[in-house]
């Protein structure tokens, strides 16, 4: 299905950048009009999948990290992905409470709460690649059934 909506941003790998990209993403899903559970959700897994992208795929200097996000009739589609480092073993990466980082007390919980906030995650990464995080979320908003 092809998006009725789409926005795409690239910003540098600085941690400051975080909270920008999280605000750009609710202000670009808002015209679907979500409820505050389903904007709260969206801002959080933005958050947690570029701090991802910053703090592990980017931790020997600055990098790029780029966000798309679709609108396809209900649902919204967040894309992540950098050019850092990738993820070694996407498996271990994914379990709740792994961190690669324990020295940043890092809680290890950024892909289980994307996992339980988004209908669906697809992770893709190699190793001097980089990493791509696919999520989708259909809005349960009552001004759906007018899209």
């Amino acid at each position: 299905m092809q998006a009725s909506n789409y926005m795409e941003l690239k910003f540098s790998s600085r941690s400051e950048n975080e909270s920008f990209a999280r605000v750009a993403v609710a202000a670009f899903v808002s015209q679907l009009d979500p409820t505050v559970e389903e904007l709260t959700e969206i801002k959080t897994v933005v958050s947690e999948a570029v701090t991802n992208a910053i703090i592990h795929g980017y931790e020997d200097g600055d990098g790029m990290v780029t966000i798309s996000c679709s609108i396809i009739g209900g649902a919204v589609e967040v894309i992540v992905e950098d050019q850092g480092q990738g993820i070694e073993d996407l498996d271990e990466a994914r379990q709740p409470l792994y961190t690669s980082k324990p020295e940043l007390e890092r809680s290890g919980m950024g892909f289980t709460i994307m996992e339980n906030f988004m209908d669906e995650i697809d992770v893709v990464s190699r190793t001097g690649v980089g990493t791509r995080v696919r999520m989708r979320k259909t809005l349960k908003s009552p001004t759906m059934a007018e899209h």
